[in-house]
């Protein structure tokens, strides 16, 4: 009897969400510039050839987090404004979990991985700016439908703008990430998020 064929590959011995993760944060410290093949491949225990079998290119992988970055981020906007509370708890929720990542207990002052290093890379990469872009929006977009809502269920102003509004919600998180980043210290970061909250309520007119 002649032998039973033998299948072709091995199953992967890799865990795709574990390796990402662990690409990130070597891009989040390093940036996209600054880290190499040789950290990433440290970092994720996968050689070249399996990084680039997995993933694609350096690049490639580099947007793969940024993804996954975005879809975590989103997740936590739209817990952090949940209509079950009030908009200026939901605000106050948003930038204190933000401020709990950019200022990670075992990384460091980080600030965020888009604001941080893709806007760093977006200029000669026209895919990273794709992403950037992209990504600023969808968090404008959760921002504005919560401040939408507040308007239409007379939470706040009736003649409120939640373009607008949206906008500086998200310009204080921009704020607070590059701070963050920067080295400024938590109690500063969250002076300044309490006084966006403040702000941003008292244009909009909320009690």
């Amino acid at each position: 009897m002649s032998e039973a064929p033998r299948k072709r590959g091995r199953p992967r011995a890799y865990d795709p969400d574990a390796a990402l993760a662990q690409a990130r944060d070597v891009f989040w410290e390093g940036g996209f510039t600054g880290s190499s093949l040789d950290a990433l491949s440290a970092a994720t225990a996968m050689n070249r050839p399996s990084l680039y079998g997995a993933f694609g290119d350096k690049e490639a992988l580099y947007l793969r987090t940024l993804e996954r970055y975005r879809d975590a981020s989103l997740v936590a906007i739209r817990q952090a404004l949940d209509p079950g509370r009030s908009l200026r708890e939901g605000l106050g929720i948003l930038y204190a979990t933000a401020l709990s990542t950019y200022l990670d207990e075992r990384a460091g002052a980080r600030g965020c991985l888009l604001i941080g290093t893709a806007a760093v890379e977006a200029v000669l990469h026209p895919a990273v700016r794709a992403m950037l872009h992209g990504s600023l929006a969808a968090f404008e977009q959760e921002l504005e439908e919560r401040f939408r809502l507040a308007r239409d269920r007379g939470e706040i102003g009736a003649g409120t703008d939640p373009v607008t509004l949206a906008r500086l919600a998200a310009a204080v998180l921009h704020s607070l990430a590059v701070r963050a980043r920067a080295g400024e210290a938590r109690a500063t970061l969250e002076a300044i998020a309490d006084s966006g909250v403040a702000m941003i309520c008292a244009a909009a007119g909320a009690a």
